[in-house]
């Protein structure tokens, strides 16, 4: 997405935006104030659905009108979907709809006590973004990202205020995935991360603190989800089918991973692992997989495109797994033990609490059960010698065991008492 021209024309200015209490001092946000949004998109539109609910103003911006367009009816199809199911009454879905503004006019956050970018995932933009933004703001406005992955503390170095940048990474459809991860910075004030928790807890939102490394924990601790997945297909152990049986029926887990990645859509799941590859220095637990990569440049994306892993074209049937118990707890083995190495090493390395890793692997994607508490129902010691049996076969770097899981299997401890 282009960033938005400062004089640009303002469309739909539907009555003046609330004003906050000005003040030297980073005040309190308060319930009724103005939240704005930087760009129009799903994810963007969606949180403002999610702001408007809690009874706020929402100001959002793009500068494409088309977006704002597509906007505005799929909020209003989806509030007429919720009316006609009687999750919610007329007037409640009028008086949602009248709190929302949008704008292609950056300057109509001028009033807005948090503004979330969510904009293409590119750094140089974002940064372009927040240092128009932090020129029409007040000092006392949180700047906030919804980026999945890329540096908080990258986004705020150019800003002549960066302690009030912070991340906060909702989770796609916003309105309905109860997890927000909360990232700062290493600028930010910790009174912005408090600022921000206690604003999207008051949403009914989920929050967990991540510390400001790729991915987050949701997008790093779930690579080898879709990464093994591959590894086991490329291998020709398994096919597709196969393996998301095993990862469903043996596992517990909602969607197997190639339903999942043509569900997320396979361009975005590609560059997310990507990303998260080439800022973790290539290291190769995190290593893309040229098949995944092969679908993309065909576009093959998934449901959205009409073909990825599974064709979704008319009239085309999803071949059936290969239903042997005895592979399937193979395949299950393998991706759950790669998994739980991820959760234990992102602990480990303090990328957040052990409660907020479980949090965020069940809430954010809806796994069966928490990593960590999965692997003191396992046994430690079963995935430490799973990890070491698939390092001595294939002495890869990518299947080396977590040094916090090696410590606990030698003085037999667990993650939960």
């Amino acid at each position: 997405m282009e960033i938005i021209p400062l004089d640009s024309k303002r469309i739909n200015a539907e009555g003046p935006l609330s004003n906050f209490q000005q003040s030297q001092n980073i005040p309190s946000l308060k319930f009724m104030d103005t939240i704005g949004i930087l760009g129009a998109g799903a994810m963007g539109s969606g949180i403002a659905q999610v702001a408007a609910a809690a009874g706020h103003n929402v100001v959002i911006c793009d500068n494409l009108i088309i977006a704002l367009t597509k906007a505005t009816r799929n909020v209003q199809a989806t509030l007429k979907t919720l009316v006609d199911k009687g999750k919610m009454t007329d007037a409640d879905s009028y008086a949602l709809f009248s709190r929302l503004k949008f704008t292609d006019h950056m300057s109509e956050f001028r009033d807005c006590s948090i503004v979330i970018e969510a904009i293409v995932e590119d750094i140089e933009q974002k940064q372009i973004a927040f240092r128009s933004m932090e020129a029409i703001v007040d000092k006392s406005t949180i700047l906030a990202s919804n980026t999945s992955s890329l540096s908080i503390s990258a986004m705020g170095a150019p800003l002549k205020h960066p302690e009030r940048i912070l991340g906060v990474h909702f989770f796609n459809p916003a309105p309905l995935m109860r997890l927000v991860e909360i990232i700062p910075g290493l600028q930010t004030d910790p009174d912005v991360v408090e600022r921000g928790k206690k604003l999207i807890d008051g949403w009914g939102k989920t929050t967990v603190v991540a510390k400001d490394t790729p991915g987050f924990i949701v997008n790093r601790v779930a690579r080898p989800y879709y990464g093994e997945a591959l590894r086991i297909f490329d291998e020709g152990i398994a096919d597709e089918p196969t393996i998301d049986w095993a990862m469903r029926e043996l596992c517990g887990f909602r969607m197997g991973p190639f339903e999942l990645m043509d569900f997320i859509g396979n361009d975005i799941n590609y560059a997310v692992t990507e990303v998260v590859f080439s800022n973790f220095f290539f290291d190769p637990r995190y290593k893309p997989s040229f098949t995944q990569k092969r679908l993309v440049e065909a576009h093959y994306f998934g449901r959205k495109s009409g073909r990825g892993f599974y064709d979704y074209r008319n009239g085309a049937a999803l071949p059936e797994p290969t239903r042997d118990e005895a592979l399937g707890r193979e395949i299950a083995t393998r991706i759950l033990a790669m998994l739980i190495n991820e959760a234990a090493d992102a602990f480990y390395l303090r990328v957040a609490s052990r409660d907020d890793i479980e949090l965020a692997m069940t809430q954010g994607v809806n796994y069966p059960k928490g990593l960590l508490s999965w692997a003191d129902e396992i046994g430690i010691q079963s995935i430490v010698e799973k990890l070491d049996s698939l390092y001595v076969e294939y002495l890869e770097d990518r299947y080396r065991c977590s040094p916090l899981l090696r410590k606990m299997n030698r003085d037999g401890k667990r993650f939960f008492n």
